[in-house]
């Protein structure tokens, strides 16, 4: 018997269509049009494109499946895993997992773009429930791909412009940075020095405006000089810091925008003979547990790494298995400054 779609026929009725009368339309074989509804490869991206859309615009069914099945599978998909900060928020997922019933799938895209036609093809193959996107960079054709797929979308930390319509979950990084800045202020510094990330991430713009913000308060000028850019790693934090370290006037305490950028900061005062902190100042962002392993102990930005992968995952298994929308399209969860010996009064 040939196997049948269900579609919406006169009035909004059901009505049935054979795989073979779906081929002739898109005007390709039986087992193309199979392959495409069973998420196998072996077709060509464009054909596979035309019979979706064919699919999608008659609103098919298989028989006997209302919804899509389930397979009790989460894709988690993050630019990198080999550090503390992937570590905490993959925990935090796998603690909501485990009380969902669900199992990770986790994915580390090395500084790739997430999207590419071998990735959504394994994506298919294993029909996952849902997809938990981390702090990645993403094509725009994965956000065209997503609904035809029937499988829902979170995002952390969203990068660019993120997936119009997919809820994300992210810290309050503007307080973040607002509070780590005006701690130094507060001390008494007045040429503080900041190390962001790439200028094209919200939240790396956010803490950098956090930081003008307290500077402001405190009746500071920014200093242009002051401000560098990189990315949230130790080699970045180890360059940048380096860089203001080697001003004429070197600031007396730097922000620094992740941990990672911290500990590259030390190494580059500990070369310089700078001593922290009776000569630098620093403050970090995320407190991995490096934070508590450092000499001295690195005064930091609470982010709730474990938390945020906790509710982005617990947001993707309520629409994925209980048709429940989220609440919200962005949730944002309270960052807090954690003081200790990495900071003090400038020198006189």
């Amino acid at each position: 018997m040939a196997e049948q779609v269900l579609g919406a026929g006169p009035g909004g009725t059901p009505s049935r269509a054979t795989i073979a009368e779906v081929a002739a339309r898109a005007g390709t074989s039986v087992s193309t049009v199979s392959k495409v509804l069973n998420g196998r490869p072996g077709v060509s991206d464009a054909k596979r494109d035309e019979v979706l859309e064919l699919l999608h615009g008659i609103g098919y069914q298989r028989r006997g499946e209302g919804r899509r099945s389930r397979s009790n599978l989460i894709d988690v998909v993050l630019p990198y895993i080999n550090s503390l900060w992937a570590v905490r928020l993959l925990d935090g997922a796998e603690r909501e997992a485990e009380r969902a019933g669900v199992a990770l799938v986790v994915s580390a895209m090395a500084g790739r773009t997430l999207g590419n036609r071998l990735w959504l093809e394994r994506f298919k193959q294993r029909r996952s429930d849902g997809l938990l996107i981390i702090a990645q960079r993403i094509r725009p054709e994965l956000a065209d791909e997503l609904p035809r797929l029937r499988a829902p979308c979170t995002m952390i930390d969203a990068q660019g412009a993120g997936i119009p319509g997919v809820p994300s979950v992210g810290s309050t990084n503007l307080t973040g940075a607002r509070d780590a800045t005006a701690h130094l202020v507060e001390l008494g510094h007045r040429r503080i020095g900041i190390i962001t990330g790439p200028t094209d991430l919200v939240y790396s713009q956010q803490r950098l405006d956090g930081y003008r913000a307290a500077l402001a308060r405190g009746g500071i000028t920014p200093n242009q000089a002051y401000e560098k850019y990189g990315g949230f790693t130790i080699e970045s934090g180890y360059q940048m810091g380096g860089e203001l370290l080697d001003l004429p006037q070197p600031p007396t305490a730097i922000f620094a925008g992740s941990d990672l950028q911290a500990h590259g900061l030390y190494q580059a005062a500990r070369e310089r003979g700078v001593s922290i902190p009776d000569e630098l100042s620093v403050v970090g962002f995320d407190n991995l547990q490096s934070c508590e392993w450092a000499s001295p102990e690195l005064t930091t930005i609470n982010q709730p790494l474990e938390d945020m992968a906790g509710l982005a995952l617990r947001m993707l298994v309520n629409m994925a298995h209980h048709d429940l929308a989220p609440n919200a399209s962005r949730v944002e969860l309270a960052t807090s400054l954690v003081v200790r010996q990495s900071t003090a009064p400038p020198p006189a």
